[in-house]
């Protein structure tokens, strides 16, 4: 009788054995470790036969068929195919207007009662500020005087109590100084020069002769003070006479002068020889930067006196005949004060 197969089985093949995989590879060795720093050099000492590092892996699916995951179980029927989605629906190419809702009724006015309102809420008083104390400012004390006939001990050296600074009173003090001392100094200059200088007519009783003989000698004068002072800006020269026979004869120039002191003992050092003037007495003027000197001599066998005044601006020499020192001096000053003009602007 011929077998036919069984139509309720599923005939199979059998299938060459597929290779076994274990799920492990092979691992190289590792490498050699390098040494870290301060790690000891001995090295370290294999673990032991019975540790899990020298137990064979073991193959989690061993056993377990791993031909394929395709073949129907016959236990189970075959399931039947699956259906294809639902087609979507067609989407609007714009979206609706929103519905704007109706308005809100507005509900009937309650007529509402009065209420009587609630009790003021009672504050508990505040409580009186307290005041920290006034603290008064401690002053140091004053040094104690050391008690009577207390001596210090034997190499004690007293320390001096460093003051202090007062350092803006001092920058003040270098300021004015330092701008202070320029302007006192060149004030003088800017009063006394430039000048010009005049001869009056009649000056303090004193009438100019304008004869011969006084013109020449003016001249003479005149010429010797412009070789002597070579940078003089202008020069004069005149002679004046008292109606009791009184003669005084002066003579001078005008110029910048940096030190009217040296000047004035140049020009009676000049005159000595002419006039065989004594030793020169200062005379105060009360003019800062103005010298006066005086000194007794002789001129045509009578006693003069010679004066000369110089400042910055001009030099003035007069000789005086039967005056006193004293006298020649204040008459001089008269002099000078009428016939040289600074010319301040």
């Amino acid at each position: 009788m011929e077998s036919r197969p069984d139509p309720t089985k599923v005939e199979t093949r059998p299938e060459p054995p597929a290779p076994r995989w274990s799920g492990s590879a092979p691992v190289p060795p590792p490498l050699p470790r390098r040494r870290a720093w301060g790690e000891s050099a001995e090295p370290t000492p294999a673990p032991p036969v019975d540790s899990p590092e020298h137990q064979v892996p073991v193959d989690p699916w061993e056993g377990v068929d791993t031909t394929g995951w395709d073949l129907h179980s016959a236990d189970f029927p075959v399931l039947p195919p699956t259906l294809p989605y639902p087609a979507p629906p067609p989407t609007q190419p714009y979206p609706a207007p929103p519905v704007a809702p109706p308005p809100p009724v507005a509900p009937p006015p309650v007529t509402a009662r009065p209420v009587s309102p609630p009790p003021a809420p009672v504050s508990p008083p505040r409580p009186a500020p307290v005041h920290p104390p006034k603290q008064r400012r401690r002053t140091t004390p004053p040094p104690a005087a050391p008690p009577p006939g207390f001596q210090p001990p034997k190499g004690y050296v007293p320390v001096p109590v460093r003051r202090r600074r007062r350092w803006p009173w001092m920058l003040l003090l270098s300021v004015a100084c330092c701008c202070g001392a320029p302007l006192w100094w060149a004030k003088p200059l800017t009063e006394q020069y430039p000048a010009s200088a005049a001869l009056p007519d009649e000056v303090a009783g004193l009438r100019l002769r304008e004869d011969e003989r006084s013109q020449a000698t003016a001249e003479k004068l005149e010429a010797e003070v412009r070789q002597a002072h070579v940078l003089a800006e202008d020069t004069f020269a005149g002679v004046y006479t008292t109606s009791d026979g009184k003669r005084v004869t002066v003579f001078g120039g005008t110029g910048f002068r940096l030190s009217p002191e040296s000047d004035a003992n140049a020009e009676i050092a000049r005159l000595t020889d002419r006039y065989q003037l004594a030793s020169a007495v200062p005379v105060q003027t009360r003019v800062r930067g103005r010298y006066e000197r005086c000194a007794v001599g002789a001129a045509d066998g009578d006693t003069v006196v010679v004066c000369t005044s110089v400042d910055h601006g001009s030099l003035t020499t007069g000789v005086f005949t039967r005056l006193s020192v004293d006298d020649s001096g204040r008459l001089l000053n008269v002099l000078r004060r009428q016939i040289v003009t600074p010319n301040q602007s």
